[in-house]
């Protein structure tokens, strides 16, 4: 990537560790980045058998005061900027400003639901994961160890593509009249679009 303002990022259907990793190098590099939709992103492997490694995962705590963590989130935006953490130098100051650099959020959110979003080729499950293998959706896992606001994350994203969907349609209704105001003015433009072509533009 060539570095910009910020890149947003869909995570739709992009496997967490394949993501996690480019993310964090462009992070490093000095690249601020937003991951919308971690609730779709996914991970290898079933249902089952990605909540029993997680339920392990829980179960690594301090064992005199487990207050004091290590401390394992529920929700999938908190799951993926863990992941990223873990491939950061996040006790140097190096690290911490990377990390700072990172956004991540459950569903498409203002105002990046009108910016444009970007997908990593080489982390997409259906470039990496064959065919009939099987995956788990990060929502749907943490769904299962107690994160609850995937149904509200559902209205909000069924509304998000309502509007979008009517947004879309009002865009390609303005782009026919734009086409055909310029071809009933062509006739009267062909002077003038000859002295702007024989200027360069």
């Amino acid at each position: 990537m060539v570095l910009t303002k910020t890149k947003v990022i869909d995570g739709r259907d992009h496997l967490l560790g394949r993501l996690a990793s480019v993310v964090a190098k462009e992070l490093l590099a000095g690249q601020s980045i937003v991951i919308v939709r971690c609730d779709e992103m996914c991970v290898s492997g079933s249902l089952v058998r990605n909540r029993v490694k997680y339920a392990s995962f829980r179960n690594k705590r301090m064992a005199t005061n487990p207050r004091k963590g290590p401390f394992h989130f529920k929700s999938p935006a908190r799951m993926v900027w863990r992941t990223i953490r873990g491939m950061l130098h996040q006790k140097t100051a190096r690290g911490q400003e990377a990390l700072s650099r990172l956004s991540t959020f459950e569903g498409i959110p203002e105002p990046y639901d009108k910016q444009k979003r970007v997908v990593v080729p080489a982390a997409l499950r259906v470039m990496r994961i064959k065919p009939g293998r099987d995956y788990t959706v990060i929502g749907v896992l943490a769904n299962t160890i107690g994160w609850k606001h995937l149904d509200l994350l559902k209205t909000l994203e069924s509304k998000r593509k309502a509007e979008a969907a009517e947004f879309y349609e009002k865009k390609k209704e303005k782009d026919i009249l734009r086409k055909k105001a310029i071809a009933a003015a062509s006739g009267e433009l062909a002077k003038v679009d000859a002295v702007l072509s024989a200027a360069g533009y």
